[in-house]
């Protein structure tokens, strides 16, 4: 009777590791966590918050949760994230903005650290002012621009993010040196809100997501959109009808550590996949006005690379980096 329940025990013990395999640094129950690198209130924070609703509803027995690591245009949280290395249960948040920052900082870690999971979407820029600004258009603040560079604050994120190369590009455009932009960076998009809204600056620049309803509200104003046609819903021109041929997308995704297993990136990318064709996902893009531009794996890594390419000939030919 003994060896009988013997071997009975270890037969069961045989049987659990065999569920356990191909598992990794991932299991199916545990919890999966998002980083934002970035404070609240931005586009990182918007996204990752968003897409932790959204696998709730479309991977309702798995536990997800989002958590802040601001600093350096995303590369604090980059650095984080390459120390859980083989960590399968970890994205993190990220696009052009971190790959323009990486460059200005001159961030020892790079996205070569990390394992690309997937593209999730691109978003037009928006160029706004206080509700009370004397600039009622573009070429306001182009020829108060001309006239003194350094009395014209534009508030956005972090340097040699995507607002600051939409700040260089407009400055380019209309025969201002992009040197002399008078640019303020914050870590998150909540920051460059309240200095808009407190008229501590005089423009500000960010995602359409993020300043769209305080434009219709009355509280900030639209000067101009990076799309190359008026966006649906929102009473902005685009750049180029206010006379400057500036027109630039951001874009969001994930990555997750390096070190990744097989098992590990398949898994994610598996989730992510069933969280970009949820409905609740689909309905929040909608409602953020952003586009659905998602990608997973070689072409993912594609991508970024190439994007790596783009934006570090942009940023060095606006005398960001050298």
């Amino acid at each position: 009777m003994r060896l009988r329940i013997l071997a009975a025990l270890a037969a069961l013990s045989i049987g659990a590791l065999a569920g356990c395999g191909g598992q990794s640094g991932t299991t199916a129950s545990g919890t999966l966590r998002i980083m934002a690198p970035a404070s609240p209130g931005g586009g990182w924070d918007q996204t990752s918050r968003t897409a932790e609703q959204a696998l709730k509803s479309a991977a309702p027995d798995r536990k997800v949760e989002v958590f802040n690591v601001p600093g350096a245009g995303g590369t604090i949280g980059l650095a984080q994230l390459a120390g859980e290395k083989g960590n399968g249960n970890l994205l993190m948040t990220m696009g052009l903005v971190m790959v323009g920052a990486i460059e200005q900082n001159k961030s020892k870690v790079t996205l070569a650290e990390t394992t690309p999971i997937a593209k999730l979407t691109e978003e037009y820029e928006i160029i706004v002012v206080p509700a009370e600004s004397p600039f009622k258009t573009v070429a306001d603040l182009v020829a108060a621009w001309k006239a003194d560079p350094s009395k014209v604050s534009i508030s956005g994120g972090s340097a040699g993010g995507t607002d600051h190369i939409v700040a260089g590009l407009m400055a380019k455009a209309a025969g201002v040196d992009p040197k002399q932009v008078n640019y303020i960076a914050n870590s998150g998009g909540g920051e460059a809100l309240n200095q808009l809204l407190g008229n501590k600056v005089s423009a500000g620049i960010s995602g359409v997501g993020e300043f769209a309803e305080h434009v219709k509200s009355g509280k900030l104003r639209a000067l101009g959109v990076t799309s190359g046609e008026r966006i649906e819903g929102l009473d902005a021109p685009t750049l180029k009808e206010g006379g400057l041929d500036v027109e630039l997308a951001n874009w969001r995704g994930f990555v997750a550590p390096g070190g990744l297993s097989d098992a590990d990136k398949k898994t994610l990318t598996d989730l992510v996949t069933k969280m970009h064709d949820s409905q609740a996902w689909k309905d929040a893009v909608a409602k953020n006005g952003w586009i659905d531009s998602f990608q997973t794996g070689q072409q993912f890594a594609d991508y970024l690379s190439s994007e790596q390419t783009r934006v570090k000939a942009i940023i060095a030919e606006m005398g960001l980096v050298s």
